[in-house]
Order: structure tokens, then C-alpha cells, then sequence
């Protein structure tokens, strides 16, 4: 790539843009291999050395481009990758199965059809991209170009029209121009709470300071959830110039990327675009040939939720504890080693170079009125098309997970889906027509939170749920306030009661007791809204606390303590199957009779649950 060559116009990013266009025409076929996290823990590595190997076997490495793109979005499908100009999807690869890709596609013109997609509803194959479901039914805003363009080359962003915006609004726009534009989009910030994203950077560009700082909470810790992750790996100058589009108009002249040191391939391909924008004069001094300055830097945390939290974020970022600080004064008065400070997550600072380069009315064309744009969520659980995914806001839950999804696996019933993360709630199955935006989804007791989706099939037990979203927020709490460090202690406590079969009448009303306490009287976001998981489930789902408390039973049998395993005697055909698998003997029965299991003995493994070929063994 042309590197070393400071950008000052935009007819220089224009050349760029051309050059390589022209470059990329003498290709044949482009191979896109999806370099994902997902797809590098598949080892999507050994799959273009493969396909490397074979076109230089074959002679034609001059005729085929290979090279890794950020996550496709499908992670379930892993390895992956998508062969050009044909737009056909090839799943589930190996590196055997890529030699002969090679061989049978691009050499003979023949698509390997069983190395394609496979539609699970539809039962066929489905090769080409643009035909999946799953594809077909998102709309791509912020991950327009993750699973596209080659995150290692700058120019291949510059030929997408990158940078285009910052040249755009450092050039011929007016800092008041760049916030009236963002105004105008009516984009609302995507870490959670939804706060206008124009009137937060109306606040920054309204304080009179010679200091001002832009920070991007990369902080991504819901279970769950690689949103945030997803974007910077397979797109991470879309990043660097929503920063330099916010910082321009705030009037900030530093910038700082706070992420989780749980994320090392983000941070290593955050690094080099960071490199590569410092070489071409995006980053530095006097941005494209103008007065203005501006500077990037990653600073990287140590995993602790609460840091999501920006006040905590921000101390994390001086060098202190990580702890959140009373409100008043708030980040945009006094923030960042006490200057002004305006803090967005990496999905809302994505938006912005399609922004401003297309416009805020544009913008405001999809989505919903009260809410305008997209929004990413991250599918994960019970779901067969497990992955990354954006939908207009205000797109169903329910599209979400059947359309894009395709639904339960296993011919399972679904049963809740858990949004927002540890401090959202549970969308019930009557729910799943309701749109996706702010106020639909906080009538429900639940928040749209920075999108993680979690899918639950009917074998999940909803106070097991509650409990495990409660030891998570216990173990991050910060402990500063008594209400989080204290109240989520407790309510643990409570929890782990029930599900062990030692819950006692009263808990539920001393659970919602606490949980309202807590929510009045924590001191930052993560103790108010810690309650919500377990308000959740019991608004949704008391009668499975009541079989837990008065019956000592787990509806969904997945409460050990309070699981038993009885075989019946009227399907038991004393194949010998549940004893022969048994880790501790504790069946017994002669062949061909019926046999019993030793309730003393029995550590409630489930083995012989699973293994029975006659459902003969009940499970509750």
C-alpha cells in the first residue's frame, strides 16, 4: 500500500481510492476468509495458508486475492469465507476442503454445493450469500464494511469512502455544523442507555475550555456480548474516524480508546490502523493541511465490568482504582483529569462517518422515529444462527431470532430471551412481536443495553438465570456503595437458597424489598439496575420460584439439588443402557426387566436421563 504520504485533500483520498480499485481489477476472484475471533479460534489461519498454497500449485496466484476480513456475522458457521465475484458463502471449512474449493470453483467452474451454507429450515443448500436469511433480512450500517474489506490495509477503508467524512467536516464544516448534522440524524447512543448522541455533543461543544478530551468505552463485559469487538477487528478506522468526526466537534485535541485486555486481537488491529492514520496525517498535527490537531491513543483495562460505568471508565484511565465518582459534575463539566469529557461506546462512533457523509437526514430514514438507525445485536444461546446481526431498530424480537436466527435447535421450545446483559431483563414468548427500541423494551422490565441477545430454550431453569447474572454482578461490583456491595451479596445468598431447595415463603417479597432498595440507592449504573435479571424473572416467571420454594422442585430440571431421576416401569425394557452408563453404579435390574435407580446413591449426573433410547426415566 502507499504509505508515508501525508493526506491533505480530498482529491488525494479520490487518487487512492481509483489506484486501488484499478489494482483490485486485475483479480479474477477475490477470497474473502473471515478472520473473526470466532473464525481464528476455528483456526481460519490454516484455511488461507491452504488456499495459498493450492493457487500456487495451480499456478494462478496472480489471478486470485486472498486475504482476511473482520467476522462475517455468522459465528455458529465458522470457518467461513466468500468467494468474488460469484458472492458465493462457503461454511465449515477445512483445509482440505479449501484445496478442492480451489480446484472445483476456480479452475473448473463448479461450485462445491455441500461446502455451502446449509439452510436448516429450508433443508438445502444455499450458496450464494445474498440468498441467506440471514443476511438478507439485516440492513448494515456500522458493519457495512466488517467481513468486506481487509482491516490491514488502510486503503482498502479510503476506497469505501473512508475518511471521506473527516476530510469532509475538517475542511468545508464548522464544529457547529458537524453537531447540528449529528443532531439532525437523531442517532441515540448504543452502550445502553439510549442518551441523544447530539445533545451530548452539544455539551462538550458548549463548555469554554482549552482542554477537552474524547473517550470511546470499548469496555465490552456483557456475557455474551462482542458487539463492540466484532467492529474494531474487522473495521477499526471506522473507529478512529468517528473519534476524530466527535473530537473535531467538541473542540478536543486528545482521545483515548479504553478496552478490556480481554480483547488482544481488537487491540492489535486497533494498533496498526492507529499506525497507519498517524502515516497519512489523519492522527498528528494539522489534519488534513488545517490547524486542527488531534491524537489517538488505547489505553487498556483489566476486565472489571463496572469500568463500562464512565466514571469509573475514566478513572481507570487516570491511573486510579477503577470505582465510579458521585454526579454532579458530569464527564461533559468535568471529566477526564477534570476537564470536559464526552464518552461514547464504539457502535454510536461508528455511525457518524456515514453521518456526516450521507447525511443526518438520511440517516434518520431507517430505524423509528423516536429511535433513527440500526442497532447490532450479538446473538448467542439456544438460537441456531449464533452470531453478529443488524436490524433497523424497531425490527421484532421475534424476527430477530427466527428470521436471522432460524429459531430453537433441537426442535426445543423457546422459552425467554435474556437482552441487555446482566442489567437488562427477559423478553417471554407473548413479547416477541414487540420492537426492538428503547421504550418498547423498557415497558418490559428489560433494556436494550449495548444488544446482547441471549436465546433460552425451555430446559432453562428462570431463578437459575437470575442467580447467575447475580454472582457476576457480585463479583464486579466495586464495593464503594453498601447498596451494590452489600445488596447483591444478599440477594446471591437468597438466590442460591432457592435453587439448592432450601428457599423459604417470604423470599420473593424480600427479593423485590431488596431489589427496589438497591435501585434507589446505588450509586452508578450497574448497582441500579444489578435487580433487574431477578425483577425480570419474577414478574415473568414466579410460578417457577413457587415450585422452587413450596414444592422443592425445578420445573425445568436443571436445579441439581432439586432434580430426582425415577424410572418408569411401564416403559423400562431393561436394555441395561441407564446402568452400563451410570458413573456410580447406582442402577440396578436384571436384563429385559425393570430396573430402579438407588436414590442415595444417585449423584444426579442426568447420564441415564440422556442416554435412554425409550424415554423411559423422568427428569424433576
Amino acid at each position: 500500500m502507499i504509505m508515508g504520504k501525508i493526506i491533505k485533500t480530498v482529491a488525494q483520498l479520490e487518487d487512492i481510492k481509483t489506484d486501488f480499485l484499478k489494482k483490485q481489477e486485475q483479480f479474477k476472484y477475490r477470497i474473502l476468509v473471515c478472520g473473526g475471533t470466532g473464525c481464528v479460534s476455528s483456526n481460519c489461519a490454516a484455511i488461507e495458508n491452504a488456499l495459498n498454497d493450492e493457487l500456487n500449485k495451480q499456478g494462478i496466484a496472480k489471478e486470485v486475492q486472498v486475504y482476511q476480513t473482520g467476522c462475517m456475522g455468522i459465528c455458529a458457521m465458522g470457518p467461513v469465507m466468500l468467494v468474488l465475484p460469484d458472492r458465493t458463502f462457503y461454511t465449515q471449512l477445512t483445509p482440505d476442503k479449501a484445496k478442492e474449493i480451489v480446484q472445483n470453483h476456480l479452475i473448473n467452474k463448479e461450485v462445491v454445493e455441500e461446502y455451502t451454507f446449509y439452510d436448516q429450515s429450508l433443508l438445502k443448500y444455499v450458496p450464494k450469500i445474498d440468498d441467506i436469511e440471514f443476511f438478507k433480512a439485516q440492513v448494515k450500517i456500522v458493519l457495512d464494511l466488517c467481513g468486506i474489506i481487509d482491516y490491514t490495509n488502510i486503503n482498502d477503508y479510503i476506497a469505501h469512502d473512508g475518511y471521506l467524512a473527516a476530510a469532509k467536516a475538517i475542511t468545508s464544516m464548522s464544529r457547529e455544523d458537524v453537531v447540528k448534522e449529528v443532531e439532525t440524524s437523531g442517532l441515540r447512543g448504543r452502550g445502553g442507555a439510549g442518551f441523544p448522541a447530539g445533545t451530548k455533543l452539544r455539551a462538550g461543544y458548549s463548555q469554554k475550555s482549552e482542554i477537552k478530551y474524547m473517550v470511546c468505552n470499548a469496555d465490552e463485559g456483557d456475557p455474551g456480548a462482542f458487539m463492540d469487538r466484532s467492529v474494531i477487528e474487522g473495521d477499526p478506522h471506522c473507529l478512529i474516524e468517528g473519534m476524530i468526526l466527535s473530537a473535531y466537534a467538541i473542540g478536543a485535541q486528545q482521545g483515548y480508546v479504553y478496552i478490556r485486555a480481554e480483547y488482544p486481537i481488537a487491540i492489535e488491529r486497533l494498533k496498526v490502523a492507529l499506525q497507519q492514520a498517524r502515516e497519512y496525517g489523519f492522527l498528528g498535527k494539522n489534519l488534513f493541511g488545517s490547524k486542527y490537531n488531534f491524537d489517538l491513543e488505547i489505553r487498556i483495562g483489566a476486565g472489571a465490568f463496572v469500568c463500562g460505568e464512565e466514571t469509573a471508565l475514566m478513572s481507570s484511565i487516570e491511573g486510579k482504582r477503577g470505582e465510579p465518582r458521585q454526579k454532579p459534575p458530569f464527564p461533559f463539566q468535568a471529566g477526564l483529569f477534570g476537564h470536559p469529557t464526552i464518552i461514547n461506546n464504539v457502535e454510536t462512533l461508528a455511525n457518524l462517518p456515514k453521518i456526516i457523509r450521507n447525511g443526518g437526514k438520511w440517516y434518520a430514514s431507517f430505524g423509528i422515529e423516536q429511535a433513527p438507525g440500526t442497532k447490532v445485536f450479538a446473538l448467542a444461546g439456544d438460537v441456531v444462527n449464533t452470531g453478529i446481526v443488524e436490524v433497523p431498530i424497531g425490527t421484532p424480537i421475534g424476527n430477530i431470532i427466527y428470521n436471522i436466527g432460524a429459531g430453537i435447535p433441537n426442535k426445543k421450545e423457546f422459552k425467554a430471551a435474556q437482552i441487555g446483559g446482566p442489567s437488562g431483563g427477559c423478553i417471554t414468548k407473548e413479547n416477541l412481536n414487540i420492537p426492538a427500541d428503547y421504550e418498547s423494551i423498557n415497558k418490559m422490565g428489560a433494556i436494550m443495553g449495548s444488544g446482547g441477545l441471549i436465546v433460552m430454550n425451555e430446559d432453562t431453569c428462570m431463578v437459575d438465570t437470575a442467580r447467575y447474572f447475580m454472582d457476576f454482578i457480585r463479583d464486579e461490583s466495586c464495593g464503594k456503595c453498601v447498596a451494590c456491595r452489600v445488596g447483591t451479596k444478599r440477594m446471591l445468598e437468597i438466590l442460591e437458597d432457592i435453587t439448592q431447595g432450601k428457599g423459604k415463603p417470604g423470599d420473593i417479597e424480600l427479593l423485590i424489598e431488596l431489589s427496589e432498595t438497591i435501585q434507589a440507592s446505588a450509586m452508578c449504573g450497574l448497582g441500579q439496575s444489578a435487580p433487574n435479571p431477578i425483577l425480570s424473572t419474577i414478574r415473568y416467571f414466579k410460578d417457577e420460584y413457587e415450585a422452587h420454594i413450596r414444592h422443592k422442585r425445578c420445573p425445568a430440571g436443571t436445579c441439581t439439588e432439586l432434580i430426582g431421576y425415577r424410572i418408569l416401569p411401564d416403559k423400562c425394557t431393561g436394555c441395561t443402557v441407564c446402568a452400563r452408563n451410570c458413573p456410580v453404579t447406582c442402577i440396578h435390574g436384571e436384563r429385559r426387566k425393570t430396573h430402579l435407580i438407588d436414590q442415595q446413591e444417585c449423584i444426579k449426573c442426568g447420564v441415564c436421563f440422556a442416554k435412554c433410547p425409550f424415554k423411559a426415566i423422568t427428569r424433576g
